[in-house]
């Protein structure tokens, strides 16, 4: 758990029975965000800005992209799709637990618009019974009104866990057009561009290529398929922009997604578009910085569309898990967990998750010393 910013703390809890409606999982994988991050450095206020924002307390156990075996039910629970659970039925949880009530959540509006908002790893503190909120534990409570999706059989576990960065990359199915036969440029190769990167290859973009600071980063892009890696710093922005309108013939990308939360990044992506094509932002979530554009010039009168994305969609978990069941080794989609350590480690793990050289880190209870 993590007590304050920059410290972390193990913490035994007493397990009792699910209550009613509940379920408990027993945690196979743990993915480290870097939503987590945020929280471990101390920068704890979401929603900036917005009337849903605010303020994470601690102590929490972070942990919100999550895959488990049913332990305990507490009487009849359905999965996502209405079918009763069983004890050892592996499962993915979604990550957030919107009300269904509220004006936001009746007008259909995203589960971050949501007035009474839960969710795990993040706003359900290690403080509240029965405590086990997050995936960075061995055991984790399942409130009623969470969405629970069967893993196919056969995925791996570390394979199922991306399944919720994997549900943020719902805007490329938004795309005009679609994204088939598409140029993509995807800025930003972390956990969150990796994906969509994989994402825009599934959906069968031509090609694309993507930009980050960290070469190691860069490298894994290369084996999961990007036709070009540039290295930021290395390249300048000139070069990059000139290369993509080389492989277009001069248009530029059709698609470019913003997954840095850089505003110089989102400049650039605004420039490497196509007339007509579409920029999906979806770096920017705690701290970001303002970007400074020309607004006729690199939107109006390019007829740019800019697509925000704060978060996963509810409804892409289970095609998803039925993707990458069915892709995932063609894809090369394990390649994109580049680090496996036990509760033990966290630190490590948080540290490497921090440092760039890592892609996807995921914390395992029984990964061993």
């Amino acid at each position: 758990m993590i007590t304050a910013p920059g410290e972390l703390e193990i913490r035994a809890f007493p397990l009792v029975p699910p209550a009613e409606g509940w379920a408990l999982l027993k945690v196979l994988a743990s993915g480290i965000c870097g939503t987590d991050l945020h929280t471990f450095r101390g920068e704890i206020r979401q929603y900036v800005g917005t009337p849903h924002e605010r303020t994470i307390s601690y102590p929490v156990i972070c942990g919100h992209e999550n895959v488990g075996t049913v332990a305990a039910l507490g009487g009849e629970v359905l999965d996502a799709e209405g079918r009763p659970l069983r004890v050892g039925d592996r499962v993915v949880p979604g990550a957030n637990v919107a009300c269904g009530r509220c004006p936001s959540c009746r007008a259909r509006l995203p589960y971050y618009a949501c007035e009474r908002l839960e969710d795990y790893g993040n706003s359900l503190g290690a403080d509240r019974p029965p405590h086990l909120f997050g995936g960075w534990s061995e055991y984790m409570y399942v409130l009623p009104g969470s969405r629970l999706f069967r893993v196919p059989e056969g995925l791996p576990d570390a394979v199922a866990a991306l399944a919720e960065p994997m549900a943020v990359t719902h805007g490329l199915e938004h795309v005009e057009g679609g994204v088939a036969g598409a140029t993509v440029y995807v800025l930003g190769c972390g956990p969150l561009g990796a994906c969509h990167l994989v994402k825009a290859r599934a959906m069968g973009a031509v090609q694309v290529y993507v930009a980050d600071l960290r070469p190691a980063r860069l490298e894994v892009a290369r084996r999961v398929g990007a036709a070009g890696a540039f290295l930021v710093g290395s390249t300048s922005e000139d070069d990059r922009l000139a290369a993509i309108r080389e492989a277009t013939d001069g248009r530029g990308a059709d698609v470019v997604v913003e997954a840095s939360g850089s505003p110089d990044a989102f400049r650039e992506g605004l420039r490497a578009l196509r007339f007509g094509g579409t920029l999906i932002e979806v770096g920017a979530f705690v701290g970001s910085k303002p970007a400074t554009v020309d607004l006729a010039a690199d939107i109006c009168l390019r007829d740019v569309r800019v697509l925000g994305v704060g978060g996963e969609d509810d409804a892409a978990y289970a095609p998803t898990l039925r993707l990458l069941a069915a892709r995932w080794q063609e894809l090369g989609v394990g390649e994109l967990v580049t680090d496996v350590l036990p509760l033990a480690r966290a630190a490590e793990g948080i540290a490497r998750a921090a440092s760039g050289r890592a892609v996807k880190v995921q914390l395992v209870p029984d990964a061993g010393e």
